[in-house]
């Protein structure tokens, strides 16, 4: 029973993995607003590009700064949330209402941390 299980097992396995990787994708653009003026709350907003050759998702990972580099605070979502993007397409994201916008945060960094198939 165990040999079973465990050819299934390798058998299968090709099958869950995923063929994409972060260096697949790209932040084709960010462009952080913060409140003042005519903005009320704080907008971190862009757009992910998957460069696979299969459907995919990408978790990305939002860090704000201080004058110094010392991050105050770090968010991650997922863009297109459980949904696959379709190779060569973007999808939208704004993950500015995760944070609690600080007068101290100066710069804002994005990255991809992860990359999954649903």
């Amino acid at each position: 029973m165990k040999i079973l299980l465990a050819s299934a097992l390798l058998l299968l396995s090709p099958l869950a993995a995923n063929a994409c990787a972060p260096t697949d994708f790209a932040i084709t653009s960010f462009k952080p607003e913060v409140p003042g003026g005519s903005s009320t709350r704080l907008r971190l907003a862009g757009e992910l590009a998957n460069h696979c050759a299969t459907p995919s998702a990408a978790q990305i990972r939002i860090e704000a700064k201080d004058a110094s580099g010392k991050v105050l605070a770090s968010k991650e979502g997922w863009p297109a949330g459980t949904s696959n993007i379709a190779p060569g397409e973007t999808a939208k994201f704004d993950l500015g209402r995760l944070f609690r916008y600080q007068p101290a945060m100066e710069t804002y960094t994005v990255s991809i941390v992860d990359v999954r198939a649903w």
